[in-house]
């Protein structure tokens, strides 16, 4: 999704003058951010993500549910006339008003925690930052207000969790499993509509209008989003709930409602279901233990909120990254000692990648440069830039630890992690790495994609930096 034409314009305005130096009197405001300009390739994708990604999240679910997990089966069936799509689609659970009544309190509980439940633990947490901070500067050079909160939104839900399993028994810990389908049909729901309002709200009574940013088509306008920050109020902020509340906190207890769902029908919880529930757990928590550096990354600083967003942390999100644990459910996998350790190690050495490039990233960025990177001082890249409303700004870019290895080894890390989920599932079926293929394509676009708003944003000052960190994810590779 690249504005060639916008991107090299943006290009000849940061041109350098005398000595190497940019005049500030000729820099004009950077286009930066998502794209400006839609090609027909990308008008292409995002059309057909529009009509068949509800679908694709469909098709794994019944397969699973239908066919024991097996994603070729209903292929099969179709191609040798032994099934149709109205009797698969007959077969699939519909919509309750049960699934609608338990879905409802919970986007209710998670709101009523996000809006009405200041942060407390940050002042007894030792290393949690939490409460009020600063996001990123948008590109109408605005810089937002949010209450991370989250860490403390999802140790609420869980305790609560956790108390009603072991004494209250208000409602089995299989609920989740046991309206599994009903609930997706009402993850679509709000999907959509939240997805819909943001972009009707862009065009009627914007949050910020410098902030929207408009390409002329409508499906990109729809999907990706118009609004960079669309808000109700002051604090409801629709990024940070949606990234980061309904979806996200609601992983660990789908995993734990699968987890009971294999004890209560086979009478114990596999090795490798607990694997899968500890690495994951381990991710969730990294995310809200450094949800105020998340403030600064890709999604919250250069995403618009559209369906992309909306729809996918409602629906896409919590389906498609919860597949191993409900694999595991049709499918208990006991490993081996030594199956189970080599995925225990994959797991936790992606895990130690990610966030130990994450965390060299936030430290550089908190102290400005004045600090140590594997024992010496970082060294990095000086970068100027404007923002929308004409000011200039500078930036370092790292180019030591593991930011010297390559431009996002944290993807690298990534993509390690998500692969361990994957083979903690044996290798009986395909269904389980479907995870591993998408979060492969997911940030080699993201890179793609960021690196374009970079070379947007920093112009001369970016190549630079590829010139000193040449590879993306690999070392000496890619």
């Amino acid at each position: 999704m690249k504005g060639s034409v916008a991107m090299e314009a943006t290009r000849r305005r940061a041109q350098h003058g005398a000595n190497g130096k940019s005049s500030e009197e000729e820099r004009q405001p950077a286009q930066w951010g998502r794209a400006w300009e839609v090609d027909w390739f990308s008008l292409s994708a995002v059309i057909g993500l529009l009509c068949f990604a509800p679908f694709i999240v469909f098709y794994f679910v019944m397969a699973c549910d239908q066919y024991q997990c097996s994603v070729s089966q209903p292929l099969i069936e179709l191609y040798q006339g032994e099934t149709t799509l109205l009797s698969i689609w007959s077969r699939a659970p519909s919509f309750t008003w049960s699934a609608a009544k338990i879905y409802a309190i919970w986007v209710s509980f998670q709101v009523f925690l996000y809006m009405c439940v200041p942060d407390i633990t940050h002042k007894f947490i030792p290393g949690y930052v939490g409460g009020v901070q600063d996001g990123a500067r948008t590109p109408a050079g605005l810089i937002n207000k949010y209450e991370v909160n989250g860490l403390q939104c999802w140790l609420i839900t869980h305790a609560l969790w956790f108390a009603n399993a072991q004494y209250f028994h208000w409602f089995s810990p299989t609920i989740i499993f046991d309206n599994w389908i009903p609930l997706m049909w009402c993850a679509n729901i709000l999907g959509y509509a939240v997805s819909t309002y943001a972009f009707t709200k862009a065009y009627l009574f914007p949050t910020c209008a410098e902030d929207c940013k408009f390409t002329g088509n409508v499906f990109y306008n729809y999907m990706m989003g118009i609004e960079f920050n669309p808000r109700v109020g002051k604090w409801f902020d629709f990024k940070l709930f949606f990234n980061g509340r309904p979806g996200i906190v609601a992983w660990t207890l789908i995993n734990l409602s699968y987890m009971a769902k294999q004890q209560e029908l086979y009478g114990h919880v596999t090795n490798s279901m607990i694997l899968v529930n500890v690495l994951q757990a381990l991710y969730v928590l990294d995310f809200f233990w450094n949800e105020a550096w998340y403030l600064k990354t890709i999604d919250i600083c250069h995403d618009h909120f559209g369906w992309y967003l909306g729809w996918g942390d409602c629906v896409w999100l919590p389906y498609l990254y919860t597949l191993q644990g409900l694999y595991l459910v049709y499918h208990p996998v006991q490993l081996s000692s030594v199956h189970a350790l080599a995925v225990l190690l994959l797991g936790l050495v992606g895990y130690y990648i990610f966030r130990s490039t994450n965390h060299q990233k936030d430290l550089f960025r908190r102290t400005e440069g004045s600090c140590s990177i594997w024992g010496s001082k970082p060294t990095y890249i000086e970068c100027s830039y404007n923002s929308g409303d004409g000011g200039l700004h500078r930036s370092k870019l790292m180019t030591s630890g593991f930011w010297g290895v390559a431009r996002h080894l944290n993807y690298t890390g990534d993509l390690m992690g998500s692969l361990a989920y994957c083979a903690a599932c044996g290798f009986g079926h395909i269904l389980p790495y479907f995870y591993i293929v998408y979060m492969t394509i997911l940030l080699v676009h993201r890179c793609v994609r960021d690196e374009h708003r970079c070379s947007s944003k920093y112009g001369k000052d970016w190549k630079r930096y590829t010139d000193v960190v040449p590879r993306r994810l690999i070392p000496g590779v890619f």
